[in-house]
């Protein structure tokens, strides 16, 4: 009997280990680490391109042309163009904006510093349509920046001539007008003849835009 029952506890033991010992196994912390999180790093800026939009018919004579870190202005590009029948072209960096670059709480930021530098000029990749000899009205779009335009639209009223054209500016922002940006861009152009612009939030509706397209009189 003595040998029976030492049989029993040794089946006891050896039970107990095996289901106490993967258990062990099975709850370790370091065997349950989850995935890292797929990375959601690229900005709308970067995946930005140009829109293709462009009517072919030579009869077009209206273009609307415009700079969107963030889409915003994009917005209300897409509505005029829609409201007038230009051409839509999007102005796009040959560096593109991260959401690192647009900190505005940082000092150090590359927008703070091409806005505190007033003779940045950022580059932008090459423009297809042929701004100076198919287009009479031109409407240019950028977002404030600092007060400002972005200094990436001073390179590009720089790189054109606007002799005959009319020009009409419109800016995107939260609160600050366009008039310091117009005058800026203006006399940084030199050439054609610029309208009073107007700013415009993200939440600016389609009819909002027919009528101030209605009242500059283009027609």
């Amino acid at each position: 009997m003595g040998t029976a029952l030492g049989s029993l506890v040794k089946m006891i033991l050896v039970t107990s280990l095996a289901v106490f010992g993967f258990g062990g196994c099975t709850g370790s912390p370091g065997n349950n680490e989850p995935a890292p999180a797929p990375s959601a790093e690229t900005t709308e800026a970067e995946a930005g391109t140009v829109n293709g939009n462009v009517n072919d018919d030579s009869d077009s004579k209206t273009l609307v042309i415009y700079f969107s870190a963030t889409g915003t202005t994009r917005g209300i590009a897409e509505k005029i163009a829609s409201a007038t029948g230009a051409d839509l072209y999007e102005i796009v960096p040959k560096e593109p904006y991260s959401d690192e670059d647009l900190n505005y709480n940082n000092n150090d930021s590359r927008a703070t510093k091409e806005q505190d530098d007033k003779t940045a000029r950022p580059e932008f990749e090459d423009i297809t349509v042929d701004i100076e000899k198919d287009y009479s009205t031109v409407f240019i779009g950028y977002p404030i920046w600092w007060g400002e335009e972005p200094r990436i639209m001073d390179t590009f009223v720089e790189s054109y001539n606007f002799e005959g054209k009319t020009i009409i500016p419109f800016c995107t922002s939260g609160s600050s007008d366009i008039s310091a940006s117009s005058r800026n861009l203006e006399a940084k152009a030199g050439t054609g003849n610029w309208l009073s612009g107007s700013r415009f939030s993200a939440s600016t509706s389609a009819e909002e835009i027919k009528t101030w397209i209605a009242g500059l009189g283009l027609n």
